[in-house]
């Protein structure tokens, strides 16, 4: 069983159908009743063991007598930007926090979105499809000089019932379901693969028990090359986004210090080692610093780096934040450094900022309530 923080106390949220049957079984309950644990815990996303109904008053009470919880984290706080974005500050069972982001897109089904109009799925509601922006640890060690989670550090690895206890809580707020075209990203705060295990486990159960769709995930990796190898052998994984916000050596170990422990040479031959699946490509993201990493010949270096390989690229302008020495480039520069990766026949895409008013864009993440009244510029 999972164990909370606090030793008195257990959670359901993060087991399996094999640990909830040994759970049922070590009760002297009936086998079925891990499947009614796994629809209260992961389809209905119940709050406490009093809610969970299908179960008999008497064994919910022997639950709750030793201690055992669901393990749902709560939130403390919600930020909600202008562009529809809502930043999550969720409290954990030992005082910690960390923050989810919920990022709706699209009109609702109206004409011209890429669904039809009128659909009674999506009308009326404002968006059509949305991204839940997951974190994997609290803080995080790869220090990135660009990005405000860096300056915690890291307090701890999450756990696998934490992880998918972000996307209960989302999904439960917003009243959506798994079926709502949701996308699921592990770009928040932490390095998913310094925290493999808690990770991978979260993305099997996500899948198996909550009913999210394989396809519609992504975990983005500063470069953590052993684990690359092992997360192409997994029978259900995200697809694969890499970090690489840098187009030599020199330059990213002064961004990314990690690049020191695994330089570009290892980073890029794992990851054209990488098995990717029919018509699936690596995503290089690349974080653009005005007059650091963003001139036409670091996009020169960077096709060079991906030629031949099934990459594309996502741009990223800097999102920023205080403590963080750095600039956002002009429109005109970035457009400048995707053309020449679109020239070199490289898919290249800039991504839209979402959230930046209340800090919840790519970089910000920092476990804070004290922005949301002195939004960024």
């Amino acid at each position: 069983m999972v164990e909370l923080t606090d030793p008195s106390q257990f959670a359901l949220l993060g087991l399996d159908r094999a640990e909830l049957a040994a759970l049922v079984e070590s009760e002297g309950e009936p086998a079925y009743r891990a499947q009614q644990l796994l629809e209260a815990v992961y389809r209905q996303r119940v709050d406490s063991i009093e809610q969970i109904s299908t179960l008999p008053q008497q064994f919910r009470a022997k639950l709750m007598e030793k201690g055992i919880a669901i393990g749902v984290p709560t939130i403390e706080k919600r930020f909600v930007s202008q562009d529809g974005t809502v930043r999550y500050l969720l409290d954990l069972a030992d005082g910690e926090s960390v923050e989810t982001v919920w990022m709706p897109e699209g009109d609702g089904g109206e004409a011209g979105d890429g669904s039809e109009a009128g659909d009674p799925k999506t009308s009326g509601r404002g968006w059509d499809r949305a991204t839940i922006c997951l974190s994997s640890q609290v803080g995080c060690a790869v220090d990135c000089q660009f990005c405000l989670t860096a300056l915690l550090g890291v307090k701890r690895n999450l756990s696998a019932g934490e992880i998918v206890g972000q996307v209960c809580v989302v999904l439960k707020d917003q009243r959506v379901s798994p079926e709502d075209r949701i996308n699921l990203v592990f770009m928040g705060m932490g390095e998913p693969f310094l925290n493999y295990d808690n990770f991978i486990k979260a993305v099997r159960l996500m899948v198996e028990e909550v009913g999210l769709a394989e396809p519609r995930m992504t975990v983005s990796t500063a470069g953590i090359v052993p684990r690359l190898h092992d997360f192409g052998q997994e029978p259900i994984r995200p697809k694969l986004a890499i970090s690489l916000n840098a187009s030599n050596d020199e330059l990213r170990t002064r961004l990314m210090p990690l690049n020191r422990k695994w330089n570009l040479e290892k980073l890029l031959a794992a990851a054209r080692n990488f098995p990717l699946r029919n018509r699936e490509r690596i995503t290089f993201e690349y974080v653009l610093l005005n007059e650091v990493n963003d001139a036409p010949a670091n996009a020169r270096e960077v096709a060079e780096l991906l030629r031949g390989m099934r990459a594309k690229v996502n741009l990223i302008a800097w999102n920023p934040g205080p403590g963080v020495e750095f600039s956002t480039p002009a429109e005109e520069r970035v457009l400048a450094f995707q053309y020449v990766l679109v020239a070199a026949g490289i898919p290249t895409f800039v991504r839209r900022p979402r959230g930046r008013d209340i800090y919840a864009a790519c970089g910000q993440l920092k476990r804070t309530v004290a922005f949301a009244t002195a939004p960024p510029p």
